[in-house]
């Protein structure tokens, strides 16, 4: 929130701002418009829209960032906020490395300083949309980020289109993010269930065999049903049958009464759609119950840092899709960048939790730049526009027909432990997916776009 001191500069600067039009009016006249005054003088004659234009006077704008820290998605969350942050500082002093994805980031965002404020959404839709509504009224936010639990991301992205504010998730599988329930103010940058179920499907029958049969432990909300859905109608056309699906809560700590009835079966692969620490329970677990020395993991949408959590042991042998991982900066020099700079500020290698926490913010500040505007219609068109630029996982765009985003991403395989050649190194990847190739057909998801105003 802005405090005292931070309000009488932000009406002092609304006082300033009348008397540079006025004075904008009378210099067009005798063509002495002062050259800092004249995007302020073209955007005078459309109607304010969400936070604009309050939250594009001064010297800097903010976005704030609703981030899972507590709940069963906190390590994404955490990681996102790096993220957000490595950007921040890198735009705010026009980075080369942030310039090698936008040429036209100088110095901050049109010459404004970007300003970043952070809320706990708690994995709750409620919490995450009580921040975003203070973010954007009280703090003149002009743009909303950060999501791990599809629930939540839903509900940002409405309540951000009801606000007229841009809004881009961080992660989120669900098919229905850009599908049934896409909004014009919503952007998914990230891959997802059906784009993710649809690549690595013919990976796992060609590399475990065409006839397995497949238990399913599915977190119960739009992201777990989704992402079963999806990964069944991938897998049943290679070949392999679904023999049962246990749905469980979000944040379930005791997984035995699923894991009991999954060893009742056949089955011989088990497919995790369990997320973040729920998937590490799940998985400690089912080694616990003996499963794993029978049956195969694939985790068809892959949470950061879950191979520390369950351990290289386990992990070997898993594939896994995720949407980015570390050692993809051996052939792509803007990823070396990205790994470079995260693991001097943050002690880590990166996973894709950060990437794409880093890369939206970017893209969003690309769009605002090629817009050359703040105001949320032209900078959503700027969007729409289809630029391509580059990313840490290749050329990166938004479909104008449902803003998700058109992004490559890698299936894994969890390394052996002898195989690893550092503490970090436990995946070698086994295809870059092109995400052109999996997206599916605009309209399939049932997607219909409102209008901008």
């Amino acid at each position: 929130m802005k405090d005292k001191k931070t309000l009488g500069q932000a009406m002092q600067t609304q006082v300033k701002r009348r008397s540079v039009l006025k004075a904008g009016a009378a210099g067009v006249a005798g063509g002495m418009l002062m050259p800092g005054t004249a995007r302020v003088a073209l955007a005078a004659d459309k109607k304010p829209l969400g936070a604009w234009p309050a939250g594009a006077e001064g010297d800097s704008v903010f976005v704030g960032l609703t981030v899972d820290l507590t709940g069963p998605y906190s390590a994404q969350g955490a990681e996102q906020k790096n993220g957000y942050e490595l950007a921040a500082e890198q735009i705010n002093a026009g980075a080369p490395q942030v310039q090698k994805i936008s040429p036209l980031i100088k110095k901050g965002i049109l010459g404004k300083k970007l300003v970043l404020g952070s809320a706990d959404a708690e994995t709750k839709p409620n919490t995450g949309v009580q921040a975003a509504t203070r973010f954007i009224h009280d703090d003149k936010a002009m743009m909303i980020a950060g999501s791990t639990s599809s629930a939540v991301a839903i509900a940002l992205q409405k309540v951000c289109n009801r606000e007229h504010t841009p809004y881009f998730t961080a992660i989120s599988g669900s098919n229905e993010t850009t599908g049934v329930d896409c909004q014009r103010y919503g952007f998914r940058l990230c891959y997802f269930a059906y784009m993710a179920c649809k690549a690595i499907a013919p990976v796992v029958a060609k590399e475990l065999g065409k006839n397995r049969k497949a238990a399913y432990l599915t977190p119960d909300y739009t992201y777990g049903h989704t992402t079963t859905q999806s990964m069944k109608e991938f897998t049943e056309k290679e070949g392999w049958k679904t023999i049962t699906n246990q749905v469980h809560p979000l944040g379930a700590k005791d997984y035995s009464s699923y894991l009991i009835n999954i060893a009742n079966t056949d089955a011989d692969v088990l497919v995790v759609v369990a997320y973040g620490a729920d998937a590490a329970n799940a998985i400690k677990q089912a080694k616990q119950f003996g499963l794993l020395d029978k049956m195969k993991i694939v985790i068809p949408y892959m949470s950061a840092y879950l191979e520390k959590e369950v351990g290289a042991e386990i992990m070997q042998g898993v594939y896994a899709a995720q949407g980015f991982w570390w050692t993809m900066e051996d052939k792509n020099p803007v990823a070396k960048d990205f790994v470079a700079a995260y693991e001097k500020k943050f002690g880590s290698k990166p996973r894709d939790s950060a990437m794409y926490a880093y890369l939206a913010l970017v893209l969003w500040a690309d769009a605002v730049e090629r817009a050359k505007s703040f105001y949320p219609v032209d900078v959503v068109k700027a969007l729409e526009a289809g630029e391509m630029r580059d990313s840490p996982v290749g050329k990166v765009t938004f479909r104008a027909e449902d803003h998700q985003g058109i992004v490559d991403f890698p299936i894994l395989r969890g390394k052996k432990p002898a195989d690893m050649k550092n503490p970090e190194d436990f995946f070698e990847v086994v295809q870059v997916v092109s995400g052109k190739a999996v997206l599916p057909p605009v309209g399939l998801l049932g997607c219909k776009m409102g209008d901008y105003v």
